[in-house]
């Protein structure tokens, strides 16, 4: 009898490890079912905005606004892939989301804006513990900035990046095309993940993200 308790109980660890560490599917390749749409000042439906095609994420770009997940999440990686629908442009990942606000939430914008992928921009008054006002500027801006740490590593328009993103206790990391952008430690350790629509045509594939 103890034995058994002791496999049942093995079984269980293995179970529970398994639903914390394993992979998760943001994004099941068919529909967009598990996220919600903003637009800003609901200008249009957000199936307009978002959608998918072929397989892959396709954001329009216009009006401003956001996907996101309708799940919030802790300690993860985000592995993906984006490149440009037309012309490169401006876009984001936001991850960290407090407040699903309209058009940006709260949260932690990794920046893909062509030319600054990896930055990170505050939004909504969210902060970093790395976050100090630029020399000779007395007024925190409405959008902070804590630049990306290397050259831009971004492949040329029209070719897939791949985008790695580290979150740990708060601690965010940030590859891009497997070179070490950014780090930063964040004042929230839990939130939604998001992609944004921000002028620019954009696509995303091959979204996993693994519980740690």
């Amino acid at each position: 009898m103890r034995k058994t308790n002791l496999f049942v109980f093995a079984v269980f660890i293995v179970f529970a490890s398994c639903r914390t560490q394993g992979n998760e599917k943001i994004f099941n390749g068919k529909d967009l079912s598990n996220w919600n749409f903003v637009v800003e000042n609901n200008a249009v439906p957000g199936d307009q905005v978002y959608a998918v095609k072929d397989g892959l994420i396709s954001i329009k770009g216009e009006p401003l606004g956001y996907m996101y997940t309708k799940e919030k999440y802790a300690n993860y990686t985000l592995e993906l892939e984006y490149r440009w629908a037309g012309e490169a442009g401006n876009s984001g990942i936001f991850i960290l989301i407090e407040d699903p606000g309209n058009p940006v939430p709260t949260g932690i914008e990794v920046q893909l804006a062509a030319g600054k992928a990896g930055d990170f921009v505050l939004l909504a008054g969210s902060d970093m513990k790395e976050y100090t006002l630029p020399e000779g500027v007395t007024e925190r801006p409405k959008f902070p900035v804590i630049q990306k740490r290397q050259p831009s590593s971004e492949n040329p328009t029209g070719e897939w990046n791949k985008v790695k993103i580290t979150v740990q206790d708060g601690i965010i990391d940030v590859f891009v095309n497997d070179v070490h952008q950014n780090s930063g430690t964040g004042l929230v350790k839990e939130g939604n993940i998001g992609l944004q629509s921000e002028g620019s045509g954009i696509l995303f594939r091959n979204l996993v993200l693994t519980k740690t």
